[in-house]
């Protein structure tokens, strides 16, 4: 399953502000459908940026992040035209990736 995955960033200098926005239904496994059945867990546990063949974020999450994750930090020592590589990996197994690149 590929989770479509938006990439923006922007250089300013040495360092760029990076936007991830993930289409993901993160689901705990805790909520009840309209069925009154539960709904079963899916959610991204894992989640890796690299920029330029660098690590810059390596995060593990849980059930507890909200539906269509966003995610924003500011890098260093990185320029404009770079690529930016976003891995991750769902408690179903399921991998992905998406690239984009630093404007």
């Amino acid at each position: 399953m590929s989770v479509p995955t938006k990439i923006r960033a922007s250089a300013s200098g040495d360092s760029a502000e990076v936007k991830i926005l993930m289409t993901h239904p993160m689901e705990n496994g805790s909520r009840k459908g309209p069925d009154g059945k539960l709904i079963p867990a899916n959610f991204v546990r894992n989640i890796t940026v690299t920029i330029g063949g660098r690590t810059y974020l390596d995060a593990q999450w849980g059930g507890g992040i909200s539906k269509d994750p966003y995610l924003a930090f500011r890098a260093k020592g990185v320029k404009a035209g770079e690529s930016i590589i976003v891995s991750y990996e769902d408690n179903n197994g399921n991998k992905g990736t998406a690239e984009g690149k630093i404007g």
